[in-house]
């Protein structure tokens, strides 16, 4: 059996890099599992640039850390690769195709969203995206909280997290902080319950086969010399990352000041950043929270048609901030009257500048240090803790969807309660797709949006 040497005996040019993660940026579509599924195949079965452990083993950290995993595995492969320019050309062509996308139809939304066509896909696809949050609540949950009578903490964690943000309108900072807190204590108290939940098992190298080439980053090769652990590295990279938030921050500030709606988009989503333990649908209702009821942004039915978009546009869900940001730009009119567009597209930009930026400084400073903290349980149970509660966050932001669904907004409705029966049938049929057939995000999208626009054209 052919092994993996020590080191590598091939090399990737940077100009073949950059075109795979070009094309990965358009073709990232379903989500992370879909998005890092896409990668496994095309670095690991197919391009043989790293192994299935070191592939598994950098997922392990990017799950470690807030922000979008599978953008971080990117910027991490990308890194390990070629270097500091590798992770933040692979980081970056990750999310511009999606940021190009998302302004281009945030326009559409804005400009033409009144058009029965348009609004008939929207009332299609607003069901679907309430089957997808309850599939996302499924699918975390299954692999976070175990059995009820393994893990009762976990479960409470969870119920508790549903309670404190749906019924008493906790926000969600205070709801991680006291996750974390109760996965530090239970790490002395009751470690079996937090060990082992959520992780990503180990997995065997892959043997090659006669006639294959051998990996670029293999089972046995050495850390890069970049890649290793150096305080003054960190110092180094910790600096420029301040320095590339203080200046565009500062310059915002100096211009409009620090109450205007760029600046404060931007402070908002460096926050948000930092909290999006547990992927996108975690940090939504901390999103809606500010955007929708705090500073106005934008309202709560068109926080929905955002993430209706974001789920049908390639790059991370987490995207649907550049929509916020578009739509309160517009709403805003932060460049004047006369430069809607402009200014929407500006905030756009800037609320994806500040929601990523803290992402590209995790993978290349504190990469080495959170790689070897791996598996140590008085580490890893807070994280273990924050995820279930995010599974409590997102069955209320389920709810919430649902429950704004289920209320009829037509002017002719003549539903018992005013219910909107014909899209809570949609949002069930959504969800028997996705949940007990494994149809793919896109398809349901695609076809509840047909049959939304169906149902408009007849009635």
């Amino acid at each position: 059996m052919h092994t993996t040497p020590s080191t590598p005996t091939r090399s990737v040019p940077f100009a073949e890099a950059f075109r795979f993660w070009l094309k990965l940026g358009f073709i990232s579509f379903g989500g992370p599992a879909g998005q890092i599924a896409i990668m496994h195949r095309e670095l690991v079965e197919e391009r043989r640039w790293i192994s299935e452990s070191r592939f598994l083993h950098a997922l392990n950290y990017c799950m470690l850390l807030p922000g979008p995993e599978a953008q971080q595995l990117a910027t991490y492969i990308g890194w390990l690769m070629h270097r500091t320019w590798g992770g933040v050309v692979a980081g970056a062509l990750f999310v511009l195709p999606s940021l190009f996308i998302l302004i281009a139809l945030s326009w559409v939304y804005v400009a033409f969203g009144n058009v029965p066509w348009v609004a008939g896909v929207l009332y299609g696809i607003k069901p679907a995206v309430a089957a997808i949050v309850l599939q996302a609540v499924h699918r975390i949950g299954s692999k976070t909280l175990k059995k009820p009578t393994v893990a009762p903490v976990l479960w409470a964690v969870a119920a508790m997290s549903f309670m404190a943000i749906y019924g008493f309108n906790v926000p969600f900072p205070w709801i991680v902080a006291g996750a974390a807190l109760i996965g530090w204590l239970g790490a002395r108290w009751a470690p079996a319950q937090f060990a082992g939940a959520g992780g990503h098992g180990g997995a065997k190298p892959v043997a090659l086969q006669p006639g294959e080439v051998d990996w670029l980053i293999g089972d046995t090769t050495p850390t890069p010399p970049h890649a290793r652990w150096s305080p003054a590295r960190l110092a180094a990279v910790v600096v420029v990352g301040a320095a590339l938030w203080l200046l565009p921050m500062g310059a915002l500030v100096v211009w409009q000041g620090w109450d205007s709606t760029l600046a404060q988009m931007g402070w908002f989503f460096t926050k948000a950043a930092l909290l999006t333990f547990g992927g996108a649908y975690a940090v939504l209702p901390y999103v809606y929270q500010g955007a929708v009821e705090h500073f106005g942004w934008l309202t709560g039915a068109q926080m929905i048609d955002g993430l209706a978009l974001g789920e049908t546009t390639p790059g991370p869900l987490i995207m649907v901030v550049a929509f916020v940001g578009f739509v309160g730009g517009w709403a805003k009119e932060v460049l004047g009257p006369d430069a809607q567009f402009l200014g929407a597209a500006l905030a756009a930009t800037v609320v994806t500048w500040f929601t990523f930026l803290p992402s590209f400084v995790f993978i290349l400073a504190g990469g080495p240090l959170v790689e070897s903290t791996h598996g140590k349980l008085h580490l890893t149970a807070p994280l273990t803790a924050i995820t279930a509660a995010v599974v409590g966050v997102i069955a209320s932001l389920a709810l919430f969807f649902i429950a704004h669904i289920a209320i009829s907004t037509r002017a002719d409705a003549v539903f018992p309660l005013n219910v909107d029966w014909l899209a809570l049938l949609l949002a069930a049929a959504a969800a028997v797709a996705l949940l007990r057939y494994k149809v793919g995000v896109i398809p349901v999208i695609a076809a509840c949006g047909l049959a939304g626009l169906g149902l408009r054209l007849v009635a």
